[in-house]
């Protein structure tokens, strides 16, 4: 299938369950989404459950089995392929009329689509012979959604055999799921995401689908999601050196997002859209060189005109308003909307218990926290079973996990053998390494508090799937999610054609918190961030040099000069919003000049009254 864009949205990828199907639930309306294929296990465990759904025979692929982790992404794929295209066969025989799929697929698009305007004319069409000659029109128009999925980069644990012995690079767990993302039946994207990975990329060009055809054409394409536009660059330059073209950057917001938060040192994005939007052709026609150069030297088909290059923006997105201004001032050619779909059945894949949960959680509940066993920030909320589940653990004596899967094993300070810091194993070890540190009962309280903070996302970020499934994997089921604080502004559950019409401003799914602009949000996210930088380091927990939060602090006020300058140009928006944006700005400005006079160490201003 052939992803042609018919919504200016996408579902981006959520945890490794939470989109892990939502292809099946909504790519024959074309809407684009994205799967985590990180978890095999969880890729399996979905296959045999829809085989059984659509009676397909299933075979499985057991663990040991050669390659099985390539081989259970691909299954898995090709399966998820088969179905859409039967949904799509399906919808195209269905007649028009209220309540079928047909109708939905063109209702759903957003209200400047030619494709709309062409339904709403058949449907107001007296004359049966045209009408039928349009319904045949508008049914050769539909296309699904991609079917696109995502690596996290930098999860790229090296395996072993089932007797203990070293594999080659290969079988590492990036490696393998790229390889059974090349192997399967799909033709859309490959989302790369968290960084650089030399290894990853330098596999890509051992699959002839990521080059183009003699027309051009990409069968399976790359997505680099960034936080700003020299990673594009330096990323896009290693790909273009082996011939491999980048047909879509992503940009993400580095902490006004769900999940891991990769924080940039102070780049708001608002600079970085519009650095995006100057630069974009210079980006291009400095890659395409680049790139056809290695594509003619190695006997490929170079490209005759330039690749398509998307440039989309996600993180943060919660009006119609903003979403026009993302897609009209900095010329973005689509947005990526997570967050709130974890309140539309739908769409997403949780247990129905969590999702009410999320539905009453409030910007209290939402947190940065330091859950992730990467050491990354993580996006997520208080009281989820995942928590109790880990503090259950600590209480009864037995911290940590199982780490049944041990896709985030990284650590190696007890162990030669890298083992994950959320697992028992780990936990114990450093907990009696505490013991016998003679620290004060405060501090010792502080550490083993960090220690145990660490939840097994491998299998609680699944967990929610098995749960609303009723799949038993014989282990206990505690599902942790990883909203957006975002998610504060939203708090009904909602239809997919509810949450559409939001995006497209056809209906106002926010509740009555108050709720800023999107890119001063996020200003107050990074001011927050600096600030805890700030006192870590005062208080000897991190070590950063001054030099770092010079650089950090000048970011954010060419963030906010540039914010300034962008209120005008906010002409969907009245007055009112304007001015309120304006003072907004002005008190967070006034905010990071008390932070540096607070600490004239990092800054080199005299403190107060001096």
């Amino acid at each position: 299938m052939t992803y042609s864009p018919v919504h200016t949205f996408h579902v981006p990828v959520m945890g490794t369950a939470f989109t892990i199907d939502t292809p099946i639930k909504v790519a024959r309306f074309g809407i684009s989404s994205v799967m985590s294929i990180g978890d095999d296990e969880l890729c399996e465990t979905m296959r045999r459950h829809y085989c059984q759904e659509y009676a397909i025979p299933f075979e499985p692929i057991k663990k040991w089995d050669e390659d099985f982790r390539a081989r259970r992404i691909t299954a898995y794929l090709d399966l998820v392929h088969d179905i859409v295209t039967l949904q799509v066969s399906q919808l195209k025989a269905q007649t028009f009329g209220e309540g079928t799929d047909l109708s939905k697929y063109f209702e759903l698009l957003p209200d400047n689509s030619a494709l709309r305007s062409r339904y709403l004319e058949m449907k107001a069409e007296a004359d049966s012979i045209k009408r039928a000659a349009i319904e045949a029109e508008l049914r050769g128009s539909i296309v699904a959604g991609s079917l696109d999925v995502n690596i996290m980069t930098k999860i790229d644990r090296l395996n072993y055999s089932k007797r203990g012995e070293l594999l080659p690079e290969e079988f590492s767990d990036a490696l393998a799921a790229l390889r059974g993302y090349a192997n399967s039946k799909l033709e859309s994207a490959i989302v790369f995401s968290a960084g650089f990975n030399r290894r990853l990329y330098a596999y890509v060009d051992k699959f002839s689908d990521f080059f183009p055809d003699s027309l051009g054409r990409i069968k399976k394409k790359i997505i680099l999601k960034v936080s700003d536009f020299r990673s594009s660059l330096t990323q896009g330059k290693f790909f273009a050196k082996k011939g491999v073209w980048i047909s879509e950057h992503r940009i993400e917001s580095g902490l006004n997002c769900g999940g891991h938060a990769f924080a940039t040192d102070g780049f708001l994005m608002g600079p970085i859209l519009d650095e995006f939007c100057r630069k974009k052709d210079e980006l291009v026609h400095q890659l395409m060189d680049i790139c056809n150069g290695v594509l003619t030297d190695r006997g490929r088909h170079p490209f005759v005109a330039v690749p398509e290059t998307r440039i989309t923006v996600q993180g943060g997105i919660g009006t119609h308003e903003e979403d026009q201004f993302l897609l009209n001032h900095f010329k973005a050619d689509g947005t990526g909307w997570a967050t709130p779909f974890l309140l539309v059945p739908e769409v997403t894949t949780l247990d129905e218990a969590t999702r009410l949960e999320l539905a009453a959680t409030t910007s209290s509940d939402l947190y940065l926290s330091g859950v992730s066993p990467l050491g990354v920030p993580f996006n997520t909320y208080r009281g989820s079973a995942s928590d109790k589940l880990k503090l259950a653990r600590a209480l009864e004596g037995k911290p940590g996990s199982p780490c049944p899967k041990g896709y985030l094993v990284s650590n190696t300070e007890f162990t030669g053998k890298p083992i994950c810091t959320a697992s028992t194993v780990y936990q114990k070890k450093k907990i009696a390494q505490l013991q016998e540190a003679h620290l004060t009962p405060e501090q010792y309280q502080k550490a083993y508090q960090k220690v145990i903070d660490k939840s097994c996302l491998c299998e609680d970020l699944a967990a929610g799937a098995l749960v609303q499934y009723g799949i038993d994997n014989h282990r206990a089921l505690a599902p942790a999610v990883c909203p957006g604080p975002n998610l504060a502004y939203f708090s009904k559950i909602s239809t997919l054609t509810e949450i559409v019409g939001h995006i497209y401003g056809r209906c106002n799914l926010l509740n009555d918190t108050y709720r800023s602009n999107m890119f001063i949000s996020e200003l107050k996210m990074y001011i927050d961030y600096l600030g805890r930088q700030i006192g870590d380091t005062v208080l000897g927990i991190v070590e950063r040099k001054t030099d770092y939060f010079q650089e950090f602090k000048a970011n954010l006020e060419d963030g906010i000069a540039f914010y300034y300058q962008m209120i005008p140009f906010l002409v969907d928006y009245t007055q009112d919003y304007r001015d309120q944006m304006s003072r907004e700005l002005t008190m967070l400005k006034d905010e990071v000049d008390l932070m540096v006079l607070g600490h004239p160490t990092f800054f080199g201003a005299q403190p107060v009254g001096a």
